[in-house]
């Protein structure tokens, strides 16, 4: 059997000494007779070509808290005069191949000259519609930035940018930005590889991003599970401010449940934790599953009704749009 190519360390309870795992959680691996089952079935919606964005052109600094929905999972996170990306992903396709694998729906939501300056990176996991080595590459030409993530992610961004400045941690560890700045690494049930061969040796997380604005985290991609891990972000590390959280790439369930939540899934997420607000990420920018893309706001919206909650504090959020959040001692804020 091979050896973890990314990341030598301690046995723990979500590591085996090769591969990392979601204890207690049901499987998220899957086989080539499942995969067959899923596509022969045929039952993908179909997608428009494109859809049209007009994109945001951000501030260089801001002092309060924007957050700026680039596409799929990336954010522009502007809070107490620092910038930070989630996820970035300007490429065309979510692939390890130019050519093949899911293409753009949607245009990215900030063009890559109008980024304001990055200070910090914060990565989820290794999947290319997350980690898009050719989008980290442009920002370490330009910015240089400080790069964020779970425990074997390193070894994969530094194989293709040595002079990357790179943090790492296992899940709970507390990672400074600088500046005031610092996320935590929360746990996510979901999986990552690159290849067939390197299936869950980096690690998966959320990040909860602390900042003089107030928290805001990250969740990453993860099934919901038996809900833990979301009680427990709550009971660790307090209610954020705002809360990103994944709402597409869920059907069919047999096949996604362990790993993606759906939308019902993510207002339980939102209320588990008790945010004040939370922006709908991960939807309507690539083709990964079979949904109709405008499948996931609307399953939101009818979530959000059967919880009785404001629809306004938690939306699905536009390409190209700036959310601005009030300040917290503000009565009319979110």
């Amino acid at each position: 059997m091979p050896r973890n190519r990314y990341y030598q360390g301690p046995v723990s309870d979500h590591f085996d000494g090769r591969q990392f795992f979601n204890p207690g959680q049901p499987t998220t691996d899957r086989g080539l007779s499942d995969m067959l089952r899923w596509k022969l079935a045929r039952g993908a919606a179909t997608w428009p070509r494109s859809v049209a964005v007009v994109p945001a052109r951000p501030d260089a600094r801001v002092d309060g808290l924007r957050i700026t929905m680039v596409g799929h999972a990336s954010t522009l996170i502007q809070a107490g005069g620092y910038n930070i990306l989630t996820d970035p992903v300007w490429s065309d396709r979510a692939s390890p191949f130019r050519g093949v694998g899911p293409r753009r729906v949607t245009t990215p939501g900030i063009a890559f000259d109008d980024l304001p300056p990055i200070d910090a990176v914060l990565l989820s996991h290794a999947h290319y519609d997350h980690m898009d080595v050719a989008t980290l590459q442009r920002l370490q030409g330009v910015h240089a930035p400080l790069m964020a993530m779970p425990l074997g992610n390193d070894t994969i961004v530094r194989a293709a940018i040595p002079d990357a400045r790179c943090v790492t941690g296992d899940w709970w560890g507390r990672l400074s930005l600088g500046g005031g700045f610092a996320t935590t690494l929360t746990p996510a049930n979901h999986w990552a590889n690159r290849w067939p061969s390197d299936v869950r040796m980096a690690l998966w997380s959320g990040h909860y991003l602390t900042t003089p604005a107030g928290p805001v985290w990250f969740v990453g991609d993860t099934g919901y599970g038996d809900g833990a891990i979301f009680a427990e972000v709550r009971h660790r590390l307090g209610p954020p401010r705002v809360a990103l959280i994944p709402i597409g790439a869920y059907e069919p369930r047999w096949f996604m449940s362990a790993q993606h939540v759906n939308p019902e899934e993510a207002v339980r997420i939102f209320r588990d934790v008790g945010a004040g607000s939370a922006l709908g990420i991960h939807w309507g920018t690539f083709q990964l599953t079979d949904e109709a893309r405008d499948a996931p706001p609307e399953a939101l919206a009818a979530a959000l009704g059967e919880a009785r909650v404001d629809a306004a504090r938690f939306v699905a959020a536009q390409a190209g749009r700036a959310y601005d959040f009030a300040d917290e001692t503000d009565p009319d804020g979110p």
